[in-house]
């Protein structure tokens, strides 16, 4: 075959799954080479006669995932009709699995996405973590599952990705005294506000390391216990105008902090 394949995709669901197939099939051939048509929720056998006829016009095949028996049928015997090249991959599989479970199946469409919900809510906690990460849009502050409040190196993005992968959505604000919080950060619920506390010492010792690995010099006044305890102090009359509680994470591993936040988030969760 010389000329670019067309093939067209028709589901009773967005066609994702269908369009996989058939793409790993077609790999096989013309160096990979083709044109997919997705044609997503088609729910009768008028669509189904709307695109038989455009796919005889433009001699291209059919992939289709269909579970509705009725349909699935119909299009597999208007399409030998019409001599279109038609591959069912719902059907046999359905038919395999029924015999082996010796049970009907549930027949309902797009099933799958609905066993993986868990994974697009991960997805969509994650894309959040990063959209509102570091107070780069305060609008995200009210749309947060969790606020995290707190100065530099205090684990904030780390910690914001780490609870985005248990699908909730995190936003952290840093605290700097020479820039006012967002007003958004005192008009959310508090309790959804969590406050990252940090000793002097140890944030001075994370500060040097940072420096250090950045190729800069330890003595710079973002690393001084002076300037520290000049952030710690504003921090600490944020916190106490929010409100919210405050998790010292001195000595604590990311994954430890992170474990009692989630701990906080389950016993208010019904509050939110």
């Amino acid at each position: 075959m010389s000329t670019q394949p067309n093939v067209y995709i028709l589901s009773d669901s967005v066609g994702e799954t269908a369009e996989l197939v058939v793409k790993a099939g077609l790999s096989q051939f013309n160096n990979g080479e083709y044109k997919i048509h997705r044609v997503p929720y088609v729910e009768d056998k008028e669509t189904i006669d709307e695109y038989l006829q455009i796919i005889k016009a433009n001699n291209a095949m059919i992939g289709f995932t269909l579970v509705e028996p009725e349909l699935r049928s119909y299009l597999n015997d208007q399409a030998e009709k019409m001599g279109i090249e038609a591959i069912d991959i719902m059907g046999p599989t359905i038919k395999s699995m029924e015999r082996f479970f010796r049970t009907e199946p549930r027949l309902e469409p797009g099933l799958v996405h609905k066993l993986d919900e868990d994974y697009f809510k991960r997805v969509e906690a994650i894309e959040f973590a990063v959209k509102y990460d570091d107070g780069r849009d305060p609008r995200g502050i009210s749309r947060a599952d969790i606020i995290l409040v707190g100065v530099s190196r205090t684990s904030k993005t780390p910690l914001s990705q780490y609870l985005a992968n248990k699908r909730i959505k995190v936003a952290n604000v840093p605290i700097v005294p020479e820039v006012d919080p967002p007003e958004e950060l005192f008009e959310v619920n508090p309790e959804k506000c969590i406050g990252l506390r940090i000793s002097p010492d140890k944030l001075n010792e994370i500060r040097k390391e940072r420096l250090k690995a950045l190729g800069l010099g330890n003595q710079a006044t973002y690393a001084t216990l002076n300037r520290i305890n000049q952030e710690l102090e504003y921090f600490n009359s944020i916190v106490d105008k929010i409100g919210c509680e405050v998790i010292d994470v001195s000595n604590k591993a990311v994954e430890e902090t992170a474990n009692l936040i989630l701990q906080m988030f389950k016993k208010k969760q019904n509050k939110f």
